[in-house]
């Protein structure tokens, strides 16, 4: 019995990913102009950064509680496996919301096979994850392994990233406004990562030439064995700077291009991070198979 995977729109996957895996998307919501809408559904990443270029602020929030709890039950019923790879619970509430849902669909079906994994990871980070799971259940993988492989591959999960513009951060609540008006003064360019999943800074650069090549000093840091993984590679609408970042790995480390995803950071995140974001993922400690 094939295990049904679930993800939220955070991981930032292609509708593609999703019918490729028959991977269940879960949408959370994108706030603008007093509108509320579903992401991917109805609501595309470059319609929010274009917004946020023109002054505009889009909020997000998490998934309809009852969207869990109709997918949750439709499995229940039927007594088949699922295993929900969550978003990380630092970042959002969609984590706790699916672990509510779980608990009442489980006073009617106490037996259901469902499973819920805090993957402590976001964007492309945690869609490798899912990724990797989903490759999995396709090929009849038990839930057993697979909740034991998204364990492994999320807390192995390396984020390394940087936004354009530090006002966007502190909307968020993640820097001081006082942080963000020098840094927009200085064209400070921040480095930061995901630790236990939070976001974390590590440095800040003057100017934006110095980031390509220190993000690849970071990735020889923190990581290894890069010709045997699948490279992640978000941006908020700046595909450019991507592909160039993509290339540098491919050149140095002799990845293949097919083993690099190169997605746009989507909608929930963006609207937070802000256009012209970069984010390199990679394992620390890649598994095969």
């Amino acid at each position: 019995m094939n295990v049904k995977i679930v993800a939220d729109s955070a991981c930032d996957l292609s509708k593609e990913h999703y019918n490729e895996y028959d991977i269940e998307m879960i949408p959370l919501n994108v706030h603008l102009d007093d509108k509320a809408y579903a992401d991917v559904k109805e609501i595309n990443p470059k319609s929010i950064y274009d917004a946020m270029r023109a002054g505009k602020a889009p909020k997000t929030s998490q998934p309809v509680p009852e969207a869990f709890k109709s997918i949750f039950t439709e499995y229940a019923e039927k007594n088949e496996p699922l295993v929900y790879v969550s978003f990380s619970s630092e970042l959002s509430g969609t984590y706790q919301s699916a672990k509510i849902m779980e608990e009442i669909v489980k006073q009617d079906y106490p037996d259901a096979p469902i499973h819920i994994i805090d993957t402590k990871c976001a964007s492309i980070g945690y869609g490798l994850v899912v990724l990797y799971v989903a490759k999995l259940a396709k090929n009849g993988a038990s839930v057993k392994e697979i909740v034991e492989a998204a364990n492994y591959q999320a807390e192995h999960m390396e984020h390394i990233f940087t936004v354009d513009d530090l006002e966007y951060l502190y909307r968020g609540g993640r820097v001081s406004k006082t942080s963000a008006f020098i840094g927009g003064l200085l064209n400070i360019k921040p480095i930061l990562n995901v630790e236990d999943g939070k976001l974390v800074p590590i440095e800040k650069l003057r100017g934006s030439k110095k980031v390509l090549k220190r993000m690849l000093e970071l990735m020889d840091e923190r990581g290894s064995d890069f010709k045997n993984q699948i490279i992640g590679i978000s941006h908020g609408d700046d595909l450019e700077r991507a592909e160039a970042l993509s290339e540098l790995i491919q050149e140095k480390y002799g990845v293949e291009k097919n083993n690099i995803v190169i997605e746009l950071v989507g909608s929930v995140i963006g609207a937070h991070s802000g256009p012209g974001t970069l984010a390199l993922f990679f394992s620390d400690k890649p598994r095969l198979g």
